[in-house]
């Protein structure tokens, strides 16, 4: 036996389907799959500007001089020895323990000038506990990015880190960071 419904007849409406939407970010190189509604517009495609013709009016510089080399996964060292060996070095120069400079070459220029001048969390830069990271967690959701996380604990307090690596000239950069 069914009940109907007391408010009456329900109108009908469109079932959510898979759509293929551009990728939003670098090195998403295609489409990834996302579910929408059916009512709403795509994104637009972010603009990408060609290479800028030679200052002496001759033909354009080579592509591949411009901007990042994009690196397969098969190409790249092990990413959780990478994030490991990445969020060591971070959290210790943000506790004093190491020069800053240290961690350069192991981030991009955003994320390397983001930790220059931001604001060093408490549970890292006071106290003389021992900092002490957990296991690394990796997932590699395309090919050449790893995003990985662990806990990093200070006197008996725990505080998540998380990186986005994405493979440029062979080896991992930091593009993306978080300390909680």
């Amino acid at each position: 036996m069914t009940a109907a419904s007391p408010a009456g007849p329900q109108p009908a409406v469109a079932a959510p389907h898979l759509t293929l939407v551009p990728a939003l970010h670098p090195p998403l190189r295609g489409p990834a799959a996302v579910l929408v509604d059916p009512t709403t517009p795509p994104p637009r495609p972010p603009h990408r500007p060609g290479p800028r013709p030679a200052a002496d009016g001759g033909p354009a510089r080579r592509p591949d001089l411009l901007g990042p080399a994009w690196s397969v996964r098969a190409g790249l060292p092990d990413p959780r020895a990478a994030g490991r060996l990445l969020l060591t070095t971070v959290l210790e120069a943000l506790a004093g323990r190491r020069p800053m400079g240290q961690v350069q070459r192991l981030t991009a220029p955003g994320v390397h000038a983001a930790l220059l001048a931001g604001r060093r969390p408490a549970w890292c830069s006071h106290g003389a506990g021992p900092l002490l990271l957990g296991p690394v967690s990796v997932c590699e959701p395309v090919d050449g990015v790893a995003e990985i996380s662990a806990v990093a604990r200070r006197a008996g307090r725990a505080h998540a880190v998380a990186a986005r690596l994405e493979g440029n000239h062979g080896v991992w950069r930091c593009t993306a960071l978080s300390i909680g």
